[in-house]
């Protein structure tokens, strides 16, 4: 993990009685599936802490670190490791999960979180060096944020090239990240705050097609030659896009550009593999949706310590459905800061607009998908409204708009929005930095 340490453990831990609380994160190898936990540790020489909850006690001796680990069931897990500067590696004894009397071994290994720098909250310029084609929990962070840091950066578009017109990437939606979040646990909900998604380059790509699901059956045999590539121009100062070298009906057509993140998603949680960038779940991912856009807030659940925040995939505009294949792919300026919402657990993606909140359903079928959206728009009026579900299903009744930001991918995407003018004020508070 790319964290800048001030000092090794083995030194701090040396420096007395006085120590402040330090925090770790564990990888542990459990046949050859990674699980990660945070792991806090306050002591010198005797040490106490906690690692997810579990009550923990040890002793460090020079670089070898020995502690127990007792959760709420009282099974005990032995950790023994050698540190060396900002990290562990070693053994954890735990009991089997099928046999909880019997013990078995594995490999572990553990980094500290830099303590956060002094002086409030930071902005940050990062520039990208690699990407990922996959939302993953085992990638290693490309930078530690905390919450109320300002991050700028950039994403370079779904085949890879970023504002220059160099491929930085293999195609298939590569991803600027992820942003380790100090603080995060499985249990909160992650605030990302878009607050600037701005054009870099002067074109896009797109396709001439109508994606299957929105195409009937008296269009499917002429549709038979879609499919071409199409080059649009971006107005950098006029805001609009055209197709470039367009003639007949559309010479002179120009659309308004409407920036957006295509890709926004945390690290899937424990027993996932890597997800495709070009895939949903719970976590975001590619969800193609219209909303993502400068000026609004994503609210996605962390299942991973860090949260593991992924981003790229720009459109400079895309029609509700994504219905042509491609949006206007091309690369972005953003400029993005992140709020915990601690121990608030949601169940789908959230989205909110000055003027609306948003949820969107994932699934594999529109039917599926609508479910989904509405339910979680039922929970978002429970948790943050103080409504019962006989209020919620009466605002959904008289207030409640639909649409279908994806129909090209794998899965479907729908949206369920209430306007704010109808609410009354939502309570659900976010923590400071």
């Amino acid at each position: 993990m790319k964290h800048h340490i001030l000092a090794s453990l083995a030194v701090v831990f040396a420096a007395g009685p006085a120590l402040s609380r330090e925090t770790w994160i564990v990888r542990t190898d459990l046949w050859g599936n990674p699980a990660f936990s945070t792991l806090t540790i306050d002591g010198s020489g005797q040490l106490t802490g906690d690692l997810d909850g579990d009550r923990l006690t040890g002793r460090l001796a020079k670089r070898s670190i020995v502690f127990d680990t007792t959760d709420s069931d009282h099974r005990v897990s032995h950790y023994t490791g050698r540190v060396d500067h900002d990290r562990i590696a070693g053994t954890v004894a735990e009991p089997d999960t099928n046999h909880p009397d019997t013990q078995v071994s594995h490999r572990f290994t553990a980094w500290r979180i830099v303590e956060r720098p002094a002086g409030g909250p930071r902005t940050l310029d990062f520039h990208p060096v690699d990407y990922s084609n996959t939302w993953n929990a085992d990638r290693a962070p490309v930078l530690t944020i905390w919450p109320g840091d300002v991050v700028h950066t950039t994403t370079i578009d779904s085949g890879g090239v970023d504002e220059h017109g160099v491929t930085r990437a293999l195609f298939g939606n590569p991803q600027t990240g992820p942003f380790f979040v100090a603080g995060a646990v499985a249990g909160d909900t992650l605030a990302v705050h878009l607050n600037r998604v701005r054009l870099n380059r002067d074109y896009a790509d797109s396709l001439d097609t109508v994606v299957a699901r929105a195409l009937g059956n008296p269009l499917v045999a002429k549709a038979g030659d879609l499919g071409k590539p199409v080059r649009w121009k971006l107005g950098l100062a006029s805001g609009r896009a055209s197709p470039d070298g367009a003639t007949g009906a559309l010479a002179a057509y120009s659309v308004a550009v409407r920036p957006m993140l295509d890709g926004l998603a945390v690290a899937p949680g424990f027993g996932s593999p890597p997800v495709s960038t070009g895939d949903t779940g719970r976590f975001g991912g590619n969800m193609d949706f219209n909303e993502v856009v400068e000026g609004n807030t994503v609210y996605l659940p962390v299942q991973q310590p860090g949260a593991l925040l992924y981003m790229g995939d720009a459109h400079a505009l895309q029609g509700d459905g994504e219905t042509s294949q491609y949006a206007l792919e091309t690369s972005m300026d953003v400029t993005f800061s992140v709020e915990l919402i601690k121990g608030k657990t949601i169940n789908l993606p959230r989205v909110e607009s000055p003027a609306q909140i948003m949820v969107l359903g994932q699934a594999g079928s529109l039917d599926d998908a609508l479910k989904a959206a509405s339910t979680g728009m039922i929970q978002w009026l429970q948790q943050d409204y103080d409504m019962t579900l006989s209020q919620a299903a009466q605002v959904l009744g008289t207030a409640l708009h639909y649409s279908v930001p994806n129909l090209a991918g794998r899965s479907v995407g729908v949206a369920a929005k209430i306007d704010k003018a109808v609410l009354p004020a939502s309570h659900h508070v976010v923590s400071t930095p």
